[in-house]
């Protein structure tokens, strides 16, 4: 087969055409750089076509492989936050200062798509087919989806929801493949409409594999998180990521389906959680259903279904089941703890126990108020000497216990802490309601608090609204490329964005203008923080030698001879004129 004549587009034969008829790609088109140029061939048979999509992560390609004849698609690992392209444009070299995370992400590359390899045989998954070294890096070879991807699916319909059967019939298959998933030690952390494609032969397929870095917020790489599927722990908070994390992308997912709108994100939900389901779908959809969405898209992971086979049976119990199962629970309970047949004796012994009761509860709040009067009197009325508390509590620790029962709370001091672990605890949530204020800090770690609008130690009401500014960290700002201007007004521009900069000279043989930028340490158009080093490689001033005088003296008279010129025999040589084929 002659490659020559494959579109790079869509790997179809179109001959001697400029643009391709079947998908519009120009066949003189250039990769968006610093991917992979096109018809690059990785491992001696898979030619290299358009860049797909990218990430923190890597590249994904369409390419053909050669041995098969089939169009496939090639994942590169390619961190652009931890690696470059060689000056060859192909070669990936890993940045020293980041050298043991690169590592780490490499290890996990490798591991991820040989277990994904594994399981070839599951149809709900992308297949697999190759993982191999080449370039410096490593590649994933999997099967090509001709289809189109839930999102635009649900888009495309007349209402932008589905039927729960029609969801069911669609989705129950991508649940059984997410139990696969996690049986072979695998967890998606990336589930969204977005990487589940709809084939040609109405299966649904789970694509969008990446690293566990790339799906986890300040990883050291840039993330890729879907708002309104990622869950919570996905976002720096302290809980552990497991299968519990797939559970909530795919009751996200459901919810969508289902709904016609995307979940809330989730670090909105942790302070007001206002997720529902609106009154006109909850009265068609069955009330088990219902149930096992709200349990899947719980907030907190530990209070979140845990496995794909506790969520299976939630939403597909059908209402004698759930019968079924009410009894089944009930008769249990009965033969652990029979209960005797009522009887008149039974009622008139109830009814005394309750007035006993009443009464101990009587007792118990005398008690309590008295002890909150005695604190108060021996805190701020007697001495202290007489107080009886002094040896026992410190006074901080009294202070607040009478301040909580006055109904003020004493505020914590929130600063350098993580601002997800501050908002989803359940003491800071039962007694503060927070807002956020999101700035730049060269000092701060991204997600951590800087200031607190009420002071540490200060006694509030409860429910009281307290601003906590949050480090966005170091602010970010793109390069432009300044190849081709002249060094003093390209200094002034990039300093003037916040970049340090300094130059290195090229010796110039005149022929090009003294100070002009050939060279740039960072790559352009890319985002960099502020205070980023540039240098740039400038061409020096042209060299001249200066005419020479020669004056010679005689007796009589003095004069001055004028310039020496070359002979004419010894003109400049011309260059040699570019080839145009």
């Amino acid at each position: 087969m002659n490659t020559d004549n494959l579109c790079m587009g869509c790997m179809r034969e179109i001959g001697r055409e400029k643009q391709c008829p079947h998908c519009g790609f120009q066949a003189d088109s250039v990769q968006v750089s610093p991917y992979l140029p096109i018809r690059t061939v990785v491992g001696g048979r898979y030619i290299i076509g358009k860049l797909l999509e990218y990430n923190g992560e890597g590249a994904t390609y369409i390419a053909f492989d050669t041995t098969t004849a089939r169009t496939v698609c090639v994942r590169e690992f390619f961190p652009l936050d931890l690696a470059k392209r060689m000056i060859d444009g192909v070669a990936v070299v890993p940045l020293t200062e980041t050298i043991d995370l690169y590592e780490d992400c490499y290890r996990s590359f490798r591991e991820l798509w040989v277990k994904l390899a594994r399981l070839h045989e599951q149809p709900g998954l992308v297949r697999v087919s190759h993982v191999l070294e080449d370039y410096n890096t490593i590649y994933a070879v999997h099967e090509y989806l001709d289809g189109i991807t839930l999102r635009e699916f649900l888009l495309g319909s007349r209402t932008g929801y589905i039927s729960w059967d029609k969801a069911r019939q669609l989705l129950m298959p991508v649940l059984d493949t997410l139990g696969a998933l996690h049986a072979g030690g695998i967890i998606h952390r990336g589930l969204s409409p977005h990487t589940l494609v709809i084939c040609r032969d109405g299966r649904i397929r789970i694509s969008g594999f990446c690293i566990p870095q790339v799906r986890t917020a300040r990883s050291g790489i840039k993330e890729q998180l879907f708002p309104g599927y990622a869950a919570i722990e996905q976002y720096g908070y302290k809980g552990q990521q497991g299968t519990w994390t797939d559970i909530y992308a795919f009751g996200a997912v459901l919810y969508r389906a289902l709904i016609g709108t995307d979940p809330i994100e989730a670090t909105t939900r942790v302070t007001n959680d206002r997720l529902m389901v609106p009154g006109k779908f909850a009265e068609q959809l069955p009330a088990y259903v219902i149930n096992g969405l709200v349990n899947s898209l719980q907030i907190m992971p530990e209070d979140r279904t845990p496995t794909v086979r506790q969520l299976h049976a939630e939403i597909t119990a059908s209402p004698s089941a759930v019968a079924a199962e009410e009894n089944y629970v009930e008769s249990r309970r009965t033969a652990r703890a029979p209960e005797p047949q009522p009887s008149a004796p039974r009622k008139k012994k109830r009814k005394r126990s309750n007035g006993l009761l009443t009464a101990l509860l009587t007792a118990l709040i005398f008690v309590v108020v008295g002890m909150v009067a005695f604190v108060l009197v021996s805190e701020f009325v007697l001495p202290e000497k007489y107080n009886v508390f002094h040896d026992l509590f410190p006074k901080e620790e009294v202070t607040e216990a009478v301040t909580e029962l006055s109904g003020q709370f004493t505020v914590p001091d929130f600063r350098t802490k993580s601002y997800t672990e501050v908002i989803v605890s359940d003491y800071n949530k039962s007694r503060f309601r927070f807002s956020k204020v999101d700035v730049y800090s060269d000092d701060v770690e991204m997600g951590y608090i800087i200031e607190q609008s009420v002071a540490p130690g200060e006694n509030v009401p409860a429910g009281t609204e307290i601003r906590l500014t949050v480090s966005r960290g170091v602010e970010k700002v793109a390069l432009p490329n300044v190849l081709g201007m002249n060094y003093t007004d390209a200094y002034e521009k990039l300093t003037a964005l916040g970049f340090s900069v300094s130059k290195t000279e090229r010796a110039n043989d005149g022929s090009h203008p003294g100070g002009t930028i050939i060279q740039m340490s960072q790559e352009p158009e890319r985002q960099y923080e502020k205070g980023t080093h540039v240098t740039l490689q400038v061409y020096a001033e042209p060299l001249t030698e200066p005419p020479t005088t020669t004056t010679t003296t005689t007796p009589t008279t003095t004069t001055t001879e004028p310039p020496q010129t070359e002979p004419a025999s010894e003109q400049p040589v011309e260059e040699e004129p570019a080839t145009v084929e």
